[in-house]
């Protein structure tokens, strides 16, 4: 299924759909074709999902769009797709409805998908320049695009060509001289563009959110250490230099505007700045004050392998990530700074790899039930629980959630997150805010990102 600019659900491979905590039938447009060609059934869809319900294939999809243990029956005759599910999911059609769906040819052979592609979409990827730049030609035969499609709609692109430029700045003088059409900036370049009259729609994003390492033995197992830390932080200043101002306070997991429950879980759960309450919280865990200012514990000084991004903002990240380390060594805190690029942060996040105690790593999820594996559950490689958090009320509170339906468990779902918040594990204080701008064509988002299926060209 498809998410339209309102966060609605609308058709997409499928026409209609219904669905409760733990049943879901879906069922497929006619005529639908794969980029090759060949035909996908509603048995190949089903495939797609048992495909990632099995643990032994290691589907980073287990846990956010298929619940483990789900299967999937289709019927080719009847065009339906029938999955049940042995654990309840609130939003069981909305979380299966937004799986990537692979064509047979990329289902018999998987490391054809690591460089090319094999799916249903609207334009196929005729040519790819790592780094450089990424070709995609419209398929004309495409005719189940987002809701009541029309195959013929006047302004649909040809073609779209998309542009690895690192600079921003570059990026931005490129869209000027109209060598190209779209572009998404976070840095300062976007405001001498604001002024403009450009095409611009506004993505929030979660950017700042800080995790603790709580495996045994680690201090971010403690939850008092945890909270001393998070008071020293003054969080404001930490949101300003990593989004140069520009950014909003973090209102929950789901930013607003990318999943369908909206109330506010942050304010008033996570422990305010207080620089002498951190260092009482650090005495009573145990924490002492020794020589030159350092806290120690049995003989063990607190040291802290600090993560942060590389990959986007990177001089924004560095700003944040050395304003934490100056306001933890006002507590007695030594910290180690690390930058990471997204596929060291990955390899953190899937794999477990790599020593670390504290990272700013946003998790960017348009549904409270796509935060679960990362917030409870084993570990990597048989979780996605990195930061091997254990919070009991969190998991009563998410199988109560389970059991409602759709935007009346929203309160629930609600009352779990701030759980995770009251007892900080997990802290999130700013929402980045990125325009992507735009001149000769028009365009929508789904979730933060351009939905193929609304650019038309106006030039």
């Amino acid at each position: 299924m498809n998410i339209d600019e309102h966060g609605k659900i609308v058709p997409g491979l499928a026409k209609t759909w219904h669905a409760t905590t733990t049943r879901a039938t879906f069922t497929l447009r006619k005529g639908i074709t794969c980029s090759d060609g060949s035909r996908l059934t509603a048995r190949d869809v089903a495939a797609n999902i048992n495909f990632v319900a099995e643990p032994k294939n290691a589907s980073t999809r287990l846990g956010v769009f298929v619940p483990p243990g789900a299967k999937a029956v289709g019927n080719d005759t009847a065009g339906t797709v029938t999955v049940t599910s042995a654990t309840p999911d609130s939003f069981l059609d909305r979380n299966l409805g937004g799986l990537h769906i692979v064509c047979p040819k990329g289902m018999k052979n998987r490391t054809l998908i690591k460089q090319k592609a094999a799916g249903t979409g609207m334009f196929e990827l005729t040519e790819a320049v790592p780094g450089d730049h990424y070709t995609l030609t419209r398929r004309k035969d495409y005719a189940w695009g987002p809701g009541n499609w029309k195959t013929v709609q006047k302004g649909l692109p040809d073609k779209v060509v998309l542009r690895v430029i690192s600079n921003e700045s570059t990026a931005a003088n490129l869209l000027l001289a109209r060598e190209v059409n779209l572009v998404t900036l976070i840095g300062p370049d976007r405001q001498r563009l604001r002024g403009l009259k450009l095409v611009e729609r506004e993505v929030v994003s979660p950017l700042g959110e800080l995790w603790f390492n709580q495996a045994d033995g680690l201090p971010g197992a403690d939850e008092k250490v945890r909270r001393a830390l998070t008071q020293a932080l003054d969080l404001d200043a930490l949101a300003k230099a990593l989004t140069s101002g520009s950014g909003k306070p973090a209102t929950g997991l789901v930013a607003p505007g990318m999943g369908p429950c909206s109330k506010d879980t942050v304010r008033g759960n996570l422990p305010s700045h207080d620089l002498d309450a951190a260092k009482s919280a650090l005495d009573t865990a145990g924490w002492r004050t020794g020589p030159g200012g350092a806290r120690t514990k049995g003989g063990k000084k607190l040291m802290l392998t600090f993560y942060y991004s590389t990959s986007t903002g990177a001089t924004q990240q560095a700003a944040t990530a050395e304003l934490v380390q100056k306001q933890w060594k006002s507590l007695g805190v030594r910290v180690t700074l690390k930058g990471a690029t997204d596929a060291e942060s990955g390899k953190l996040v899937v794999g477990g790899e790599g020593a670390w105690d504290v990272a700013i790593l946003p998790l960017g999820v348009a549904l409270p039930t796509e935060a679960v594996s990362f917030l409870s559950g084993p570990r990597p490689p048989k979780g996605h629980n990195f930061a091997a958090i254990d919070n009991k009320p969190y998991t009563a509170a998410v199988g109560e959630a389970s059991g409602i339906a759709g935007t009346g468990g929203c309160q629930t779902w609600a009352k779990a997150e701030k759980h995770i918040f009251r007892h900080v594990d997990l802290v999130p204080f700013v929402n980045a805010v990125t325009p992507k701008l735009a001149q000769g064509a028009t365009f929508e988002l789904s979730q933060g990102a351009v939905t193929p299926g609304s650019i038309r060209m106006t030039g």
